[in-house]
Protein backbone atom coordinates (compact mmCIF):
# COMPACT_ATOMS: atom_id res chain seq x y z
CA UNK A 1 0.00 0.00 0.00
CA UNK A 2 0.83 3.42 -0.55
CA UNK A 3 2.78 4.96 2.95
CA UNK A 4 1.63 7.39 4.97
CA UNK A 5 2.68 10.81 5.62
CA UNK A 6 6.02 10.85 6.69
CA UNK A 7 5.99 13.13 9.76
CA UNK A 8 9.46 14.40 9.69
CA UNK A 9 10.37 14.46 12.95
CA UNK A 10 13.94 15.60 14.13
CA UNK A 11 14.71 12.47 15.76
CA UNK A 12 13.50 10.64 12.76
CA UNK A 13 16.98 11.95 10.65
CA UNK A 14 15.26 14.77 9.41
CA UNK A 15 16.16 18.58 9.70
CA UNK A 16 13.15 21.19 9.05
CA UNK A 17 14.40 23.94 7.09
CA UNK A 18 12.75 23.75 3.12
CA UNK A 19 10.26 21.34 2.18
CA UNK A 20 9.31 18.84 -0.66
CA UNK A 21 5.38 19.59 -1.86
CA UNK A 22 3.63 16.96 -3.42
CA UNK A 23 1.30 19.00 -5.60
CA UNK A 24 -1.76 18.02 -7.90
CA UNK A 25 -1.64 19.69 -10.78
CA UNK A 26 -4.85 19.38 -11.86
CA UNK A 27 -5.56 22.10 -9.33
CA UNK A 28 -2.78 23.45 -7.70
CA UNK A 29 -3.37 22.07 -4.15
CA UNK A 30 -0.87 20.43 -2.28
CA UNK A 31 -1.31 17.42 -1.55
CA UNK A 32 1.43 16.36 0.97
CA UNK A 33 4.33 18.44 2.46
CA UNK A 34 7.16 16.36 3.10
CA UNK A 35 10.99 17.37 5.39
CA UNK A 36 13.76 16.73 3.11
CA UNK A 37 16.24 13.96 4.98
CA UNK A 38 19.32 15.56 6.21
CA UNK A 39 22.98 14.09 5.55
CA UNK A 40 23.23 11.47 8.03
CA UNK A 41 19.67 9.94 7.30
CA UNK A 42 21.08 9.63 4.16
CA UNK A 43 24.53 8.24 4.57
CA UNK A 44 22.29 5.56 6.28
CA UNK A 45 20.14 5.12 3.88
CA UNK A 46 23.29 4.47 1.31
CA UNK A 47 25.17 2.02 4.19
CA UNK A 48 21.84 0.13 4.54
CA UNK A 49 21.30 -0.33 0.63
CA UNK A 50 25.06 -1.46 0.58
CA UNK A 51 24.70 -4.11 3.10
CA UNK A 52 21.18 -5.55 1.28
CA UNK A 53 23.49 -5.31 -2.11
CA UNK A 54 26.30 -7.66 -0.06
CA UNK A 55 23.98 -10.26 0.29
CA UNK A 56 21.59 -10.46 -2.63
CA UNK A 57 24.94 -10.44 -5.07
CA UNK A 58 25.13 -13.98 -4.19
CA UNK A 59 21.53 -14.68 -4.82
CA UNK A 60 20.76 -16.85 -7.58
CA UNK A 61 18.59 -15.86 -10.56
CA UNK A 62 15.77 -17.66 -9.25
CA UNK A 63 15.86 -16.16 -5.74
CA UNK A 64 15.92 -12.63 -7.51
CA UNK A 65 12.98 -13.50 -10.28
CA UNK A 66 10.73 -14.94 -7.25
CA UNK A 67 10.08 -11.26 -5.69
CA UNK A 68 10.43 -9.75 -8.93
CA UNK A 69 7.27 -11.74 -10.17
CA UNK A 70 5.45 -10.97 -7.23
CA UNK A 71 6.32 -7.48 -7.75
CA UNK A 72 4.37 -7.49 -11.22
CA UNK A 73 1.75 -9.21 -9.67
CA UNK A 74 1.14 -6.32 -7.05
CA UNK A 75 1.51 -4.11 -9.61
CA UNK A 76 -1.24 -5.38 -11.34
CA UNK A 77 -3.26 -6.30 -8.20
CA UNK A 78 -3.37 -2.29 -7.42
CA UNK A 79 -3.05 -0.99 -10.71
CA UNK A 80 -5.92 0.91 -9.72
CA UNK A 81 -4.29 2.66 -6.49
CA UNK A 82 -0.85 3.04 -8.24
CA UNK A 83 -2.36 4.94 -11.09
CA UNK A 84 -4.33 7.65 -9.08
CA UNK A 85 -1.13 8.37 -7.46
CA UNK A 86 0.53 9.13 -10.79
CA UNK A 87 -2.35 11.34 -11.63
CA UNK A 88 -2.99 12.92 -8.74
CA UNK A 89 0.57 13.90 -8.74
CA UNK A 90 1.72 14.66 -12.21
CA UNK A 91 -1.51 14.76 -14.05
CA UNK A 92 -1.31 11.96 -16.16
CA UNK A 93 -4.90 10.64 -17.94
CA UNK A 94 -5.75 7.98 -15.72
CA UNK A 95 -6.48 6.03 -18.70
CA UNK A 96 -2.97 6.54 -19.84
CA UNK A 97 -1.68 5.71 -15.68
CA UNK A 98 -3.21 2.57 -15.62
CA UNK A 99 -1.06 1.50 -19.05
CA UNK A 100 1.86 2.77 -16.89
CA UNK A 101 1.64 0.30 -14.09
CA UNK A 102 1.08 -2.34 -16.73
CA UNK A 103 4.02 -1.63 -18.78
CA UNK A 104 6.52 -1.77 -15.59
CA UNK A 105 4.43 -5.42 -14.32
CA UNK A 106 5.55 -6.40 -17.69
CA UNK A 107 8.60 -5.35 -17.76
CA UNK A 108 9.22 -6.91 -14.01
CA UNK A 109 8.17 -10.26 -15.58
CA UNK A 110 10.29 -9.96 -18.68
CA UNK A 111 13.46 -9.48 -16.58
CA UNK A 112 12.78 -12.45 -14.58
CA UNK A 113 12.50 -14.46 -16.81
CA UNK A 114 15.21 -13.72 -18.89
CA UNK A 115 17.55 -11.81 -17.24
CA UNK A 116 20.04 -15.30 -16.79
CA UNK A 117 20.18 -15.93 -20.35
CA UNK A 118 21.37 -12.27 -20.51
CA UNK A 119 24.09 -12.72 -17.94
CA UNK A 120 25.18 -15.70 -18.93
CA UNK A 121 28.96 -16.24 -19.33
CA UNK A 122 30.42 -15.98 -22.67
CA UNK A 123 33.48 -18.70 -23.96
CA UNK A 124 35.32 -16.94 -25.89
CA UNK A 125 37.94 -19.06 -27.39
CA UNK A 126 41.53 -18.54 -26.95
CA UNK A 127 44.99 -20.18 -26.38
CA UNK A 128 44.58 -21.34 -22.85
CA UNK A 129 42.41 -23.69 -21.12
CA UNK A 130 39.52 -21.50 -20.47
CA UNK A 131 38.46 -18.21 -21.22
CA UNK A 132 35.25 -16.01 -20.83
CA UNK A 133 33.47 -12.94 -20.53
CA UNK A 134 30.66 -12.85 -16.92
CA UNK A 135 28.76 -9.91 -15.98
CA UNK A 136 28.91 -9.63 -12.16
CA UNK A 137 27.14 -6.76 -10.52
CA UNK A 138 28.62 -3.44 -9.20
CA UNK A 139 26.88 -2.38 -6.14
CA UNK A 140 24.12 0.55 -5.32
CA UNK A 141 23.63 2.55 -7.61
CA UNK A 142 22.08 5.58 -7.64
CA UNK A 143 19.05 6.33 -9.69
CA UNK A 144 17.94 9.83 -10.58
CA UNK A 145 14.10 9.73 -11.77
CA UNK A 146 11.96 12.01 -13.76
CA UNK A 147 8.44 13.49 -12.71
CA UNK A 148 6.67 12.24 -16.35
CA UNK A 149 6.68 8.41 -16.23
CA UNK A 150 7.08 8.11 -12.29
CA UNK A 151 6.52 4.21 -11.99
CA UNK A 152 8.28 3.21 -15.60
CA UNK A 153 11.44 5.10 -15.61
CA UNK A 154 12.24 3.70 -12.00
CA UNK A 155 10.75 0.27 -13.18
CA UNK A 156 12.54 0.23 -16.74
CA UNK A 157 15.90 0.61 -14.72
CA UNK A 158 15.31 -1.46 -11.55
CA UNK A 159 13.92 -4.39 -12.97
CA UNK A 160 17.09 -5.15 -15.10
CA UNK A 161 19.68 -3.49 -12.23
CA UNK A 162 18.32 -5.54 -9.39
CA UNK A 163 18.26 -8.79 -11.74
CA UNK A 164 21.71 -7.92 -12.48
CA UNK A 165 22.48 -8.41 -8.55
CA UNK A 166 22.76 -4.79 -8.01
CA UNK A 167 20.92 -2.46 -4.94
CA UNK A 168 18.98 0.75 -5.72
CA UNK A 169 18.84 4.22 -3.97
CA UNK A 170 16.15 6.46 -5.39
CA UNK A 171 16.54 10.03 -5.70
CA UNK A 172 12.96 10.62 -7.46
CA UNK A 173 11.70 14.19 -8.99
CA UNK A 174 10.76 16.52 -5.91
CA UNK A 175 7.12 16.47 -7.21
CA UNK A 176 6.59 12.90 -7.20
CA UNK A 177 7.48 11.88 -3.50
CA UNK A 178 4.24 9.83 -2.85
CA UNK A 179 4.95 7.58 -6.31
CA UNK A 180 8.75 7.07 -4.91
CA UNK A 181 7.80 6.36 -1.52
CA UNK A 182 4.84 3.61 -2.89
CA UNK A 183 7.77 2.12 -5.24
CA UNK A 184 9.77 1.50 -2.29
CA UNK A 185 6.88 -0.15 0.15
CA UNK A 186 6.33 -2.26 -3.17
CA UNK A 187 9.30 -3.77 -3.52
CA UNK A 188 9.82 -4.31 0.42
CA UNK A 189 5.94 -6.34 0.18
CA UNK A 190 7.07 -8.10 -3.10
CA UNK A 191 9.59 -9.97 -0.82
CA UNK A 192 13.04 -8.13 -1.80
CA UNK A 193 15.34 -7.74 1.09
CA UNK A 194 13.97 -4.39 3.03
CA UNK A 195 16.55 -2.06 2.37
CA UNK A 196 17.75 -3.22 -1.47
CA UNK A 197 15.73 -0.45 -3.07
CA UNK A 198 15.53 2.47 -0.73
CA UNK A 199 14.05 6.19 -1.43
CA UNK A 200 16.04 8.98 -0.33
CA UNK A 201 13.87 12.32 0.03
CA UNK A 202 16.09 15.37 -1.05
CA UNK A 203 16.50 18.57 -3.16
CA UNK A 204 18.33 18.72 -5.79
CA UNK A 205 21.19 19.86 -4.28
CA UNK A 206 21.61 17.55 -2.17
CA UNK A 207 22.32 14.99 -5.28
CA UNK A 208 25.96 16.07 -5.43
CA UNK A 209 27.41 14.37 -1.88
CA UNK A 210 25.18 11.35 -3.29
CA UNK A 211 26.49 11.07 -6.29
CA UNK A 212 30.49 11.27 -4.65
CA UNK A 213 29.19 8.76 -1.92
CA UNK A 214 31.90 5.82 -1.55
CA UNK A 215 29.15 3.09 -1.14
CA UNK A 216 27.00 4.81 -4.71
CA UNK A 217 28.95 2.52 -7.71
CA UNK A 218 27.03 4.29 -10.38
CA UNK A 219 24.43 6.69 -11.65
CA UNK A 220 21.78 6.73 -13.80
CA UNK A 221 19.49 9.83 -14.94
CA UNK A 222 16.85 10.64 -16.71
CA UNK A 223 16.82 13.99 -16.92
CA UNK A 224 17.19 17.07 -18.72
CA UNK A 225 20.04 17.56 -21.00
CA UNK A 226 21.19 20.29 -18.23
CA UNK A 227 21.07 17.91 -15.59
CA UNK A 228 22.98 15.45 -17.49
CA UNK A 229 25.91 17.24 -17.81
CA UNK A 230 26.24 18.07 -14.20
CA UNK A 231 25.50 14.50 -13.61
CA UNK A 232 27.81 13.18 -15.96
CA UNK A 233 31.15 15.85 -14.42
CA UNK A 234 30.11 14.70 -10.84
CA UNK A 235 30.17 10.99 -11.89
CA UNK A 236 33.40 11.76 -14.05
CA UNK A 237 35.55 12.98 -11.34
CA UNK A 238 34.87 10.07 -9.31
CA UNK A 239 35.00 7.74 -12.03
CA UNK A 240 32.19 6.30 -11.59
CA UNK A 241 30.03 4.78 -14.62
CA UNK A 242 26.63 7.04 -15.57
CA UNK A 243 23.86 6.30 -17.76
CA UNK A 244 21.71 9.49 -19.32
CA UNK A 245 18.56 9.41 -20.75
CA UNK A 246 18.37 13.22 -21.21
CA UNK A 247 15.83 15.53 -23.79
CA UNK A 248 14.65 15.24 -27.15
CA UNK A 249 13.55 17.51 -30.15
CA UNK A 250 12.34 13.66 -31.95
CA UNK A 251 11.54 14.09 -35.54
CA UNK A 252 9.06 12.33 -37.56
CA UNK A 253 9.19 12.74 -41.16
CA UNK A 254 6.57 11.53 -43.18
CA UNK A 255 6.87 10.99 -47.04
CA UNK A 256 4.59 11.95 -49.89
CA UNK A 257 3.68 7.98 -49.72
CA UNK A 258 3.02 7.88 -46.65
CA UNK A 259 -0.74 6.28 -45.44
CA UNK A 260 -1.86 9.22 -44.40
CA UNK A 261 -4.16 7.53 -41.82
CA UNK A 262 -1.72 5.65 -40.15
CA UNK A 263 0.60 8.50 -40.14
CA UNK A 264 -1.54 10.69 -38.53
CA UNK A 265 -2.90 8.32 -36.00
CA UNK A 266 0.55 7.38 -34.67
CA UNK A 267 1.85 11.15 -34.98
CA UNK A 268 -0.63 12.60 -32.79
CA UNK A 269 -0.88 9.96 -30.43
CA UNK A 270 3.00 10.67 -30.76
CA UNK A 271 2.28 13.94 -29.76
CA UNK A 272 0.06 13.82 -27.19
CA UNK A 273 0.71 10.57 -24.90
CA UNK A 274 1.23 11.85 -21.98
CA UNK A 275 -0.36 15.04 -22.50
CA UNK A 276 3.07 15.43 -24.69
CA UNK A 277 5.37 15.13 -21.83
CA UNK A 278 7.90 12.49 -22.90
CA UNK A 279 11.59 12.44 -23.84
CA UNK A 280 10.15 10.41 -27.22
CA UNK A 281 7.55 12.14 -28.03
CA UNK A 282 7.29 13.47 -31.60
CA UNK A 283 8.22 17.57 -31.41
CA UNK A 284 8.32 18.04 -34.70
CA UNK A 285 6.79 17.04 -37.76
CA UNK A 286 8.73 17.36 -41.50
CA UNK A 287 6.17 16.49 -43.68
CA UNK A 288 7.06 16.28 -48.11
CA UNK A 289 5.76 18.91 -49.89
CA UNK A 290 2.63 16.69 -51.71
CA UNK A 291 1.22 15.08 -48.78
CA UNK A 292 1.66 18.74 -46.35
CA UNK A 293 -1.82 20.72 -46.66
CA UNK A 294 -3.95 16.67 -46.17
CA UNK A 295 -1.54 15.93 -43.14
CA UNK A 296 -1.91 19.69 -42.10
CA UNK A 297 -5.86 19.41 -42.01
CA UNK A 298 -5.84 15.90 -40.59
CA UNK A 299 -3.32 17.09 -37.79
CA UNK A 300 -5.96 19.73 -36.88
CA UNK A 301 -8.65 17.77 -37.11
CA UNK A 302 -7.16 15.06 -34.37
CA UNK A 303 -5.96 18.09 -32.11
CA UNK A 304 -9.15 19.96 -31.98
CA UNK A 305 -10.97 16.10 -31.20
CA UNK A 306 -8.72 16.27 -27.70
CA UNK A 307 -10.61 16.44 -24.48
CA UNK A 308 -8.57 18.54 -22.06
CA UNK A 309 -9.82 18.43 -17.96
CA UNK A 310 -9.53 16.35 -15.29
CA UNK A 311 -7.36 13.76 -16.01
CA UNK A 312 -9.33 11.33 -13.16
CA UNK A 313 -12.16 11.42 -15.60
CA UNK A 314 -12.16 8.47 -18.09
CA UNK A 315 -12.52 11.22 -21.10
CA UNK A 316 -9.81 13.10 -20.45
CA UNK A 317 -7.00 12.53 -23.14
CA UNK A 318 -5.09 15.91 -22.80
CA UNK A 319 -4.76 16.55 -18.16
CA UNK A 320 -2.58 19.36 -17.07
CA UNK A 321 1.18 20.23 -17.71
CA UNK A 322 3.17 18.83 -14.16
CA UNK A 323 4.28 22.21 -12.85
CA UNK A 324 3.25 25.77 -13.55
CA UNK A 325 6.62 26.47 -14.12
CA UNK A 326 7.05 23.62 -16.82
CA UNK A 327 3.53 25.43 -17.93
CA UNK A 328 5.44 28.76 -17.93
CA UNK A 329 8.17 27.76 -19.98
CA UNK A 330 5.89 26.10 -22.94
CA UNK A 331 4.36 28.93 -23.01
CA UNK A 332 7.49 30.98 -23.40
CA UNK A 333 8.59 28.81 -26.45
CA UNK A 334 5.46 29.19 -28.14
CA UNK A 335 4.99 32.84 -27.60
CA UNK A 336 8.68 33.44 -28.95
CA UNK A 337 8.04 31.62 -31.71
CA UNK A 338 5.21 33.31 -32.77
CA UNK A 339 7.22 36.70 -32.18
CA UNK A 340 9.74 35.20 -34.76
CA UNK A 341 6.96 34.24 -37.56
CA UNK A 342 5.77 31.21 -36.74
CA UNK A 343 1.23 31.36 -37.44
CA UNK A 344 -0.67 29.49 -34.68
CA UNK A 345 -3.51 27.89 -36.10
CA UNK A 346 -4.86 26.33 -32.58
CA UNK A 347 -3.87 26.66 -29.16
CA UNK A 348 -1.43 28.71 -28.09
CA UNK A 349 -3.13 30.45 -25.31
CA UNK A 350 -3.15 29.67 -21.37
CA UNK A 351 -6.49 28.95 -20.28
CA UNK A 352 -8.33 30.57 -17.18
CA UNK A 353 -9.28 28.74 -14.31
CA UNK A 354 -7.33 26.43 -11.88
CA UNK A 355 -4.47 23.97 -12.77
CA UNK A 356 -1.95 23.86 -15.01
CA UNK A 357 -3.62 23.35 -18.50
CA UNK A 358 -2.48 24.15 -22.21
CA UNK A 359 -4.32 23.53 -24.71
CA UNK A 360 -3.34 21.28 -27.60
CA UNK A 361 -1.39 23.84 -29.85
CA UNK A 362 -0.16 23.58 -34.04
CA UNK A 363 2.48 26.29 -35.14
CA UNK A 364 3.08 26.32 -39.30
CA UNK A 365 5.68 28.76 -41.29
CA UNK A 366 8.38 27.45 -38.04
CA UNK A 367 11.95 27.89 -38.98
CA UNK A 368 15.67 26.95 -37.73
CA UNK A 369 16.17 29.24 -34.47
CA UNK A 370 12.77 29.30 -33.34
CA UNK A 371 12.21 27.79 -29.74
CA UNK A 372 9.75 25.41 -30.78
CA UNK A 373 12.73 23.75 -33.73
CA UNK A 374 15.13 24.25 -31.47
CA UNK A 375 14.15 23.52 -28.17
CA UNK A 376 12.58 20.52 -26.30
CA UNK A 377 9.17 20.88 -26.34
CA UNK A 378 7.38 19.64 -23.11
CA UNK A 379 3.19 19.65 -23.58
CA UNK A 380 0.93 19.25 -26.07
CA UNK A 381 2.79 21.63 -28.78
CA UNK A 382 3.39 21.13 -32.75
CA UNK A 383 5.11 22.33 -34.98
CA UNK A 384 4.66 21.02 -39.02
CA UNK A 385 7.18 21.72 -41.48
CA UNK A 386 7.01 21.12 -45.14
CA UNK A 387 10.01 19.62 -47.20
CA UNK A 388 10.83 20.01 -50.59
CA UNK A 389 11.65 16.44 -50.89
CA UNK A 390 12.82 13.07 -49.18
CA UNK A 391 16.49 14.41 -48.91
CA UNK A 392 15.43 17.67 -47.41
CA UNK A 393 13.09 16.25 -45.04
CA UNK A 394 15.72 13.80 -43.47
CA UNK A 395 18.59 16.60 -43.41
CA UNK A 396 15.39 18.58 -41.01
CA UNK A 397 15.45 15.73 -39.43
CA UNK A 398 18.88 16.00 -38.60
CA UNK A 399 18.99 19.40 -38.07
CA UNK A 400 19.24 19.22 -33.99
CA UNK A 401 21.67 18.80 -31.04
CA UNK A 402 19.49 15.92 -29.92
CA UNK A 403 19.21 12.05 -31.24
CA UNK A 404 16.84 10.56 -29.02
CA UNK A 405 13.97 9.31 -31.20
CA UNK A 406 12.76 9.64 -34.71
CA UNK A 407 10.10 8.05 -37.00
CA UNK A 408 9.42 8.05 -40.84
CA UNK A 409 6.47 7.12 -42.32
CA UNK A 410 5.85 5.59 -45.88
CA UNK A 411 4.25 2.89 -47.63
CA UNK A 412 7.64 1.48 -49.00
CA UNK A 413 8.85 -0.15 -45.71
CA UNK A 414 12.43 -0.95 -47.46
CA UNK A 415 12.89 2.56 -48.05
CA UNK A 416 11.41 3.61 -44.29
CA UNK A 417 13.92 0.83 -42.83
CA UNK A 418 17.00 2.09 -45.25
CA UNK A 419 16.02 5.46 -44.12
CA UNK A 420 15.43 4.68 -39.85
CA UNK A 421 19.07 2.38 -39.89
CA UNK A 422 21.46 4.11 -41.86
CA UNK A 423 20.43 8.13 -42.34
CA UNK A 424 18.23 9.38 -39.07
CA UNK A 425 20.66 10.15 -36.16
CA UNK A 426 19.50 8.85 -33.09
CA UNK A 427 19.33 5.92 -30.68
CA UNK A 428 15.44 4.67 -31.63
CA UNK A 429 14.20 5.31 -34.87
CA UNK A 430 10.96 3.49 -35.76
CA UNK A 431 9.16 3.28 -39.56
CA UNK A 432 5.54 4.05 -39.60
CA UNK A 433 5.07 4.11 -35.69
CA UNK A 434 5.81 6.78 -32.84
CA UNK A 435 8.56 6.01 -30.81
CA UNK A 436 8.23 4.32 -27.15
CA UNK A 437 10.02 1.95 -25.00
CA UNK A 438 10.03 -1.50 -24.79
CA UNK A 439 11.63 -4.55 -22.19
CA UNK A 440 12.70 -6.35 -24.92
CA UNK A 441 14.76 -3.29 -26.95
CA UNK A 442 17.80 -1.17 -26.39
CA UNK A 443 16.34 2.47 -25.32
CA UNK A 444 18.64 5.27 -25.34
CA UNK A 445 20.22 8.75 -27.29
CA UNK A 446 23.30 10.42 -28.47
CA UNK A 447 24.46 13.93 -28.97
CA UNK A 448 22.99 15.60 -26.32
CA UNK A 449 20.33 13.22 -25.89
CA UNK A 450 23.03 11.14 -23.42
CA UNK A 451 24.43 7.83 -23.75
CA UNK A 452 23.79 4.31 -22.65
CA UNK A 453 21.42 1.87 -22.76
CA UNK A 454 18.39 0.98 -20.60
CA UNK A 455 16.32 -2.23 -21.33
CA UNK A 456 17.26 -5.41 -23.17
CA UNK A 457 20.34 -7.17 -22.96
CA UNK A 458 22.54 -4.02 -23.65
CA UNK A 459 20.27 -2.06 -20.57
CA UNK A 460 20.86 -5.32 -18.26
CA UNK A 461 24.58 -5.18 -18.94
CA UNK A 462 24.96 -1.37 -18.36
CA UNK A 463 25.92 -1.57 -14.80
CA UNK A 464 27.90 -5.08 -14.59
CA UNK A 465 30.98 -5.49 -14.22
CA UNK A 466 32.45 -7.26 -17.52
CA UNK A 467 34.58 -9.11 -16.33
CA UNK A 468 37.16 -11.42 -18.17
CA UNK A 469 38.37 -14.86 -17.11
CA UNK A 470 41.04 -16.61 -18.62
CA UNK A 471 42.41 -19.91 -17.15
CA UNK A 472 45.68 -21.25 -18.69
Amino acid sequence: MIPPHWAGERENGYHGAAMIASVNPATGETLRVYTPMDANRVDAIVQQVHHAYLEWRTATFAQRAAPMRRAAQLLRERKEEYARQITLEMGKPITQARAEIEKCAWGCDYFAEHAESMLAPMPVDTEGAKSYVTFQPLGAILAIMPWNFPFWQVFRFAAPALMAGNAVVLKHAPSTPGCALAIESLMQEAGFPPDLLRAVLVENEQVEPLIRHPLIAGVTLTGSTRAGRAVARIAGEELKKCVLELGGSDPAVILADADLEQALNQCATGRLINSGQSCIAAKRFIVEQPLYPAFLEGFLERMRAQVMGDPLDERTTIGPIAREDLRANLHRQVQQSIQQGAECLLGGTIPEGRGFFYPPTVLVKVRRGMPVWDEETFGPVAPIVAAANREQAIEMANDTPYGLGASVYTRNTVLGEQIAANQLEAGNCFVNSFVFSDPRLPFGGIKQSGYGRELGIFGIREFTNIKTVYVR
